[in-house]
């Protein structure tokens, strides 16, 4: 696929766009997603059909917040608890760093705190990371040794 290129389509070959093919087609882009989010959408958007489709799917559908009188669509589905806001963009990307398709990246800092090595040492090796780690909560220093959160 990468080298060559794919072309999915639920129609012939050649067949014009019509106003409801895009509908259509939006059932298969969402049938290839673990999760759909959609970012914005009316009352009467046919995004709102993008999302009807992944709840049949029994996929997780996310969007953005809004202000008040904005994307009413993705809103009143909120509201109703049939989809899910993305507050915050590091909580919404370790859900999935943590599935298999996506990796995280690798801290060499963090391995290197597993060992729980000296405060000194630690500064030694990593005099920025070690402050840094400390105020983002990811590490803890006690009795003189660091230790992983």
């Amino acid at each position: 696929m990468e080298q060559k290129g794919l072309v999915l389509s639920a129609y012939e070959e050649k067949q014009k766009a019509r106003n409801y093919t895009f509908v259509l087609r939006n059932e298969i882009v969402v049938a290839l997603g673990e999760v759909l989010i959609v970012t914005q959408a009316d009352l009467n958007s046919g995004s709102l059909t993008s999302v009807e489709y992944a709840l049949k799917m029994g996929k997780k559908v996310y969007t953005l917040p809004h202000r008040i009188n904005e994307s009413l669509g993705t809103q009143k589905l909120v509201q109703e608890g049939l989809i899910e806001a993305i507050y915050d963009i590091d909580t919404f990307v370790n859900i999935f760093a943590k599935t298999s398709f996506i990796k995280p990246l690798k801290d060499d800092f963090l391995e290197y705190c597993q060992g729980s090595p000296t405060y000194d040492e630690a500064v030694l090796k990593y005099s920025d990371k070690v402050f840094e780690y400390e105020l983002l909560g990811k590490i803890q220093i006690k009795n003189g040794k660091v230790f992983v959160l």
